[in-house]
């Protein structure tokens, strides 16, 4: 037969499917900021290239 009363352990588990949707949110913004980043930094990059080119070329 069943117990009576509230169901065990809901709490915990609620509280840690709260945790992890956190952490796992975190990590997502985490690895969006890092290709943002990686992206400016190569357009960065690729521009200066092509200033010294443009340069090399007036020359």
């Amino acid at each position: 037969m069943p117990k009576k009363g509230k169901a065990k352990n809901t709490l915990n588990k609620a509280k840690h499917t709260k945790l992890m949707n956190r952490k796992i949110n975190k990590v997502k913004l985490e690895k969006q900021l890092n290709k943002e980043r990686l992206k400016a930094i190569i357009k960065k990059v690729n521009e200066e290239k092509e200033n010294e080119n443009e340069n090399e070329n007036e020359q």
